[in-house]
């Protein structure tokens, strides 16, 4: 055991030898390779001290491309723009007249330059371009401004009534025979004959500038606009619009008539001329103005104030015109005859009103929609007095020219055709009445004022059956007129307004009367035959018999008479 313990030592001792043999060279080893490393440390200094001279002039390099390739960028940017500046000064020189797109595209180009050395005035050329190109501008608005109004000038021409009667439905164009004479005007008939024709059809307002001249016109607008010319583009077009638009209503007959004129014209040419102005308004409000509004809407598309403020300016003189003469017809003596064209008018102005609401619309038009509006009310307030004027007129009508038989009287058929003439316009009369409403509110306004009128026309009837000495022949002319408009109002439209009552009332109106004169009449045969009779002996029989025929005779005139009404 000593000799396995003794040999066990000697191996560790040897193992412990050759680890401090191994750690010994390990350290040798980190030792050298510290050397090494020290060595490289002081070497890659050295390199570094040597590089960085190199590396500052290389990083200078560089830049000095990079500043070069930016200045090169922004000098071939500068370039383009000299170019482009030169093209557009080409262009600006020559002027519109051969090439309006192009000049305007110019001007684009030199808005577009100007934009860019605005924005990039630390160019030392900046400021000199700028002179330059503002000096460009300046001519080229001086040559839009020229050009705006020769193409206006030359685009805006009055349109012939042949093509405005083309736009019209076919119902409202005059005949081939009427235009071959130079007619003007609207096919014959009452208004109201077409009145419902006239609300549903369709209406093509006329191209007043060929459609392709437009968009230019729109362009110059817009430059002009851009530049601060608001004024005096609204004034050219304007001026030249207008110019148009009067010419066209005088080619279509349309006449400057003061109040005054108008007022002193014969009835039968005044009825004549307000017939046209109904046509006139229709073709003024339908196509003329609906056509200016629409292209007021394209060429100042840039600017809504403009259009309306074009518009306006373009209109005013010729819808007052128009306004004009219906508000000196409105004003005018009031006559019954002047009732029927007082509604004409009215129709159409109710007709054409909310047409006028839409194509005068803006601030600038106000005044000119407030006065269509107001000749709309002026024209029903007269026709409402004029009814009233025509119901007062009948109750007083004075003719003392009554028939010695006792037959129908001219007022009675006068009034019956009056009344009869009022159911076509029904619709237009329910309109007017409501704006004028009764009181009491009750019952049709139009039925009211017919039973007014034809209580009007029976007071005067008594009044005229008064002069008549004889009893019967009194009995028999009221039985004659009323018996007359009991009939007409059965045969028209005026039975289902006035109703079964009324018509049933004078008719029992018409018995009395009759049983009056029967009673009259026989009284008188009755007093000859009493007076016969007391003084003739021997021959009563024949006279009885001679007064019986009579009187069988006159009954039977009489039943025919009751069966008739």
């Amino acid at each position: 055991q000593q000799e396995r313990a003794s040999a066990g030592m000697e191996g560790l001792a040897q193992r412990a030898a050759l680890l401090r043999e191994s750690l010994g060279k390990s350290q040798a080893a980190t030792d050298a390779v510290v050397s090494i490393l020290g060595s490289f440390d002081s070497r890659l200094s050295a390199l570094d001290a040597a590089m960085r001279p190199i590396q500052l002039r290389t990083h200078a390099v560089r830049t000095a491309h990079e500043n070069i390739d930016r200045t090169l960028r922004s000098a071939d940017v500068i370039l383009t723009q000299f170019d482009r500046t030169r093209e557009a000064e080409r262009e600006i020189q020559k002027g519109p007249n051969e090439n309006l797109q192009g000049f305007l595209d110019a001007v684009d180009r030199l808005r577009s330059i100007e934009r860019f050395f605005s924005s990039n005035r630390s160019y030392s050329s900046s400021d000199r371009v700028l002179s330059h190109v503002n000096g460009l501008l300046s001519k080229a608005l001086v040559k839009m401004e020229g050009e705006f109004q020769n193409q206006l000038t030359q685009r805006s021409k009055p349109m012939e009534p042949d093509r405005l009667f083309d736009c019209l439905p076919s119902t409202l164009r005059p005949s081939a025979e009427s235009r071959s004479e130079g007619g003007k005007h609207p096919p014959g008939g009452p208004q109201s004959d077409n009145h419902e024709t006239a609300e549903a059809a369709v209406y093509k307002p006329p191209a007043l500038i060929e459609p392709k001249f437009v968009p230019l016109l729109a362009k110059l607008a817009q430059q002009l606009v851009q530049a601060g010319c608001q004024q005096q583009c609204a004034e050219i077009y304007s001026e030249a619009r207008a110019s148009a638009l009067e010419s066209s209503l005088k080619n279509l007959g349309v006449e400057k008539l003061s109040k005054d004129e108008v007022q002193k014209m014969p009835w039968e040419i005044l009825e004549s001329k307000i017939g046209n102005w109904i046509h006139f308004m229709r073709i003024a409000v339908k196509l003329l103005f609906a056509g200016e509004r629409q292209l007021c809407d394209q060429v100042f598309e840039c600017s809504q104030s403009l259009r309306d403020k074009c518009f306006s300016a373009i209109t005013k003189n010729s819808l007052a015109t128009l306004l004009s003469f219906g508000e000196a017809i409105a004003m005018s003596k009031r006559s019954p005859e002047k009732l029927f064209v007082l509604l004409d008018m009215y129709e159409i102005m109710c007709e054409l009103q909310t047409e006028i609401d839409t194509i005068f619309v803006g601030e600038p038009c106000s005044q000119m929609r407030d006065s269509a509006l107001s000749l709309t009310k002026c024209l029903a307030q007269t026709a409402q007095k004029t009814f009233s004027d025509f119901e007062e007129a009948v109750e007083k009508d004075a003719t003392k020219n009554i028939h010695t038989d006792g037959t129908v009287h001219p007022l009675t058929s006068y009034v019956i055709n009056y009344v009869k003439f009022l159911f076509d316009y029904q619709s237009t009369l329910k309109q007017l009445f409501q704006e004028f409403k009764r009181e009491d509110g009750s019952g049709s306004e139009l039925a009211s004022v017919t039973m007014s009128i034809m209580q009007a026309l029976q007071n005067n009837l008594d009044a005229k059956a008064k002069q008549y000495k004889d009893p019967a022949l009194m009995h028999i002319f009221l039985m004659n007129n009323i018996h007359y408009i009991v009939k007409s109002v059965r045969r028209s439209e005026a039975k289902d307004l006035l109703g079964d009552d009324w018509i049933q009332r004078h008719r029992r109106i018409v018995q009395q009367n009759a049983n009056q004169y029967r009673r009259v009449a026989w009284s008188k045969v009755l007093q000859c035959l009493s007076g016969q009779g007391l003084t003739s002996s021997g021959g009563s029989g024949q006279v009885g018999s001679e007064g019986g025929n009579s009187s069988g005779a006159s009954r039977t005139a009489i039943q025919v008479f009751q069966y008739a009404i």
